[in-house]
């Protein structure tokens, strides 16, 4: 009996020191990961300028839309054009929203103002080879085919007079940003207005 319980305790001595040593030599637990809540986005600053009646920077609380950001300038101009805008469209930080005005023809302008196109007999209608270059009515081909326009001083024209309305002379033409007297000489005997008073 003495022998059965020698060995019972030896056994189990056994697996007492080998749990031990298995313990022992397992290796150490890391932390565990602890999940951190998402930072919260900042609000946005957003520039809002064009045909808006406040143009300024705006903030607006994270995922507004265009249409929030024309809200906070205080709504569309009434020359505004808003067929090319996609007011649903979402907005980004630190983005610029720009609202275009209403592009009107050189000849309702004009006529507006008390000017008369020219006649037939006047300077041609561009789209002839040849022929004098509108600087009002222009495609961006068009203004781009100029000596020493190409095709970003082209879009500046064109954005130029959307926003001022049409030239009232060659000259003012060196209003855009990018055309000086250099510039100017070069085109002066190849563009027109269109128009006369």
């Amino acid at each position: 009996m003495k022998l059965a319980w020698a060995a019972a305790f030896g056994l189990v001595s056994g697996l007492l020191a080998s749990g031990i040593i298995l313990l022992a030599s397992s290796p150490p637990r890391g932390d565990p990961v602890r999940l951190t809540p998402a930072p919260t986005p900042g609000p946005y600053l957003v520039h809002v300028t064009g045909a808006v009646a406040h143009p300024d920077v705006y903030t607006l609380p994270p995922g507004s839309r265009v249409r929030d950001a024309v809200d906070a300038a205080g709504g569309l101009a009434p020359d505004a054009d808003d067929s090319r805008l996609n007011l649903a469209a979402p907005l980004a930080d630190g983005e610029q929203v720009y609202i275009p005005f209403q592009v009107q023809s050189a000849g309702q302008y004009f006529e507006a103002e008390g000017f008369q196109e020219e006649s037939p007999q006047g300077l041609p209608q561009t789209g002839q080879p040849g022929e004098r270059v509108n600087i009002n009515s222009a495609s961006l081909e068009e203004l781009d085919s100029l000596p020493g326009i190409g095709p970003v001083t082209a879009h500046k024209i064109i954005a130029y007079r959307a926003e001022n309305g049409p030239f009232l002379s060659i000259e003012s033409i060196q209003d855009v940003p990018g055309i000086g007297p250099a510039t100017f000489a070069k085109i002066k005997d190849l563009i027109t207005t269109g128009v006369h008073p």
